[in-house]
């Protein structure tokens, strides 16, 4: 609004100021939808620790979540090394993940 009024006013500060805010505006758009998936991430990660062996069912079910998209972020957590899967054969709604061990950590037991 502010571009289109200095610009028909003359007043061209305006309308670079109007252009910057509209700019800006779209960067944290952008920015938004970027963290939004991080956040997704932190969830499961998150569900993931606090039940080991979870299926990639089990974990869209808990945090609410379409099961296509939690199948994304586990296998966006288990190729940065997050996750492992534990349990590869069946279907891929079946599959178990487990957090993944860290250098010079025990070996987690189904009781932890």
């Amino acid at each position: 609004m502010n571009a289109w009024v200095g610009q028909t006013a003359g007043d061209y500060l305006a309308v670079s100021t109007g252009l910057c805010v509209c700019a800006c505006a779209a960067g944290l758009f952008g920015e938004d939808l970027l963290q939004r998936g991080y956040r997704a991430d932190r969830v499961v990660l998150a569900y993931v620790a606090t039940h080991p062996d979870a299926t990639t069912r089990r974990v869209a079910r808990a945090i609410k979540m379409p099961q296509r998209r939690a199948t994304h972020h586990l296998d966006r957590l288990t190729d940065d090394g997050l996750l492992t899967v534990a349990s590869v054969g069946g279907p891929r709604a079946l599959r178990t993940y487990r957090l993944a061990l860290a250098i010079g950590q025990p070996k987690q037991t189904p009781d932890s």
